[in-house]
């Protein structure tokens, strides 16, 4: 998907005029299924998207390589690039490998993943430039300098750790600058939009190690560290996607060092890590097995490919290239197929009571494949007494308000999304097991796709099944994944 000369755009779009045409005949005409909630440019970006997210005409190495082209830096934003350095001493890696085998599912085979290295992660500090304009281009200043410029313009303690989204493989913080400056604009903070390592070629648990690394560099940094150490009810947790996935494992990991009494040592000092003030989801992708039924009953409303055609199954194949398939074979890009009903790889996995002390959790969610999933995760910690912030898009596609900017429920979503990180942030303490920050309580709505009327709903209520009931369905996707493989 190369689009980075005028020769390779029109290669791309010239297959799709077919398929525009439709649409624009179909919306126009009343035809499509989604034009009484659709306006046409929504229509348009959903199925441009479903084209290439269905596609298998690249190899993973090409798709991968096309998603990681910077565009370059201009606009209202402040960036200023970082590389997070590793601690002196490997314990916090041999206590997340640790974690794992110590949460594995049961009958799961010891050790089933590579062992990543540990180190440094790029990231970069992101926020709001309040004097520029939309082609404003970045100045000539070295990096501390650009960090200290950031810094005269956040207001409040908010500091999100952001995680991108693209099914642990694709996009990079480079593809994020401007939703992440919005962020930071309305939460009046600072946004560090990790860049962690990629599968295939660095599976579970690589990209969850470097998250770890870059939570505990904000907490406990270096001496020559641009930030000064961040107080952990001033961090929100935030991720779209596989990037929500990772928020949610790297807290699961976080929630089991608190409940076996585990300290990492980081540069000579041991920690027991504190949780940071909430998390902030964007259509977290909590079941890596797509087994939930919204993934076949939301395809019309949606542009992700169905499980039959998710990444890296033998239903997809794609043309043999450097990063896949990798020399011993697997159905699923992140991880080995055992490891795909683990906790900290598909977090709707977790059982209730590992979710307990959970700090506050936003998901934003729309009518897409990955609806149910979310509505069971909500449901589950709600019971135990989570306090859950849930909100429903009615017919919005995967990650909605990243992919069409245009639309008034976008600009919706964002200020819920900061006024969340805000409102985590602003309020002091945090109660054991249950009652969550004092003022923050579990609510739930659906907001409808024009009119944007708000109807609330019981996050309790919004699943009944068990998580054993859960479970084995995600069991026999693994059956199935495992027979297919066998047949290769």
């Amino acid at each position: 998907m190369d689009t980075s000369s005028p020769l390779s755009f029109v290669k791309v779009v010239l297959p799709k005029v077919p398929m525009i045409g439709k649409t624009v005949l179909f919306h126009t005409l009343g035809l499509s299924s989604n034009s009484t909630h659709w306006d046409l440019k929504t229509e348009l970006t959903v199925n441009m998207l479903r084209s290439f997210t269905h596609s298998t005409q690249n190899s993973i190495s090409q798709t991968q390589a096309a998603t990681l082209r910077d565009p370059g830096i201009k606009g209202k934003l402040w960036i200023s690039k970082v590389t997070l350095p590793t601690p002196a001493e490997d314990d916090i890696r041999q206590k997340l490998f640790h974690a794992i085998e110590d949460m594995k599912p049961d009958g799961a085979p010891e050790h089933a993943f590579e062992e990543p290295d540990l180190m440094p992660v790029e990231a970069e500090w992101t926020g709001h430039r309040a004097g520029a304009t939309k082609d404003s281009k970045r100045l000539h200043i070295p990096e501390p300098q650009q960090y200290t410029e950031m810094m005269k313009e956040v207001n409040t303690p908010t500091t999100i750790l952001y995680l991108h989204g693209g099914a642990h493989w694709l996009l990079d913080p480079a593809t994020y600058r401007n939703p992440l400056s919005k962020l930071a604009h309305l939460t009046g903070g600072r946004v560090l939009s990790l860049r962690y390592r990629l599968a295939p070629q660095n599976p579970f648990p690589a990209a969850l190690l470097d998250c770890l690394v870059a939570y505990l560099n904000l907490l406990f940094p270096p001496p020559d560290a641009l930030h000064t150490a961040v107080p952990p009810n001033h961090i929100i947790l935030s991720g779209d996607s596989a990037g929500g996935n990772l928020a949610l494992s790297l807290s699961l990991f976080l929630l089991h060092l608190h409940k076996t009494h585990t300290p990492i040592t980081w540069n000579g000092t041991p920690h027991l890590v504190p949780l940071p003030a909430g998390l902030a989801l964007s259509s977290p992708w909590n079941d890596l097995l797509c087994s939930s039924p919204s993934h076949s009953l939301n395809l019309k409303t949606d542009y992700l490919p169905s499980p039959a055609l998710s990444p890296g199954t033998s239903h997809r194949p794609f043309p043999p290239c450097t990063l896949w398939p990798p020399r011993s074979p697997r159905p699923n890009i992140y991880c080995e197929t055992t490891l795909l009903t683990h906790p900290l790889v598909s977090p709707l996995s977790a059982p209730a009571h590992s979710w307990l002390g959970i700090p506050p959790l936003l998901i934003q969610i729309g009518t897409e494949l990955l609806s149910d999933e979310n509505k069971i995760l909500a449901a589950k910690i709600a019971r135990i007494g989570g306090v859950v912030r849930w909100e429903e898009y009615e017919m919005m596609p995967h990650c909605f308000a990243l992919v069409l900017p245009h639309l008034e429920g976008a600009d919706r979503c964002f200020e819920s999304w900061a006024g969340f990180c805000r409102e985590v942030v602003g309020v002091e303490g945090l109660e054991d097991e249950g009652e969550g920050k004092p003022g923050i309580k579990t609510s739930g709505k659906t907001i409808s796709a024009k009119s944007l009327n708000e109807t609330e709903v019981d996050v309790a209520g919004l699943w009944e099944e068990s998580d054993e009931e859960v479970l084995e369905r995600m069991r026999e996707r693994v059956r199935i994944l495992e027979g297919d493989l066998g047949g290769e």
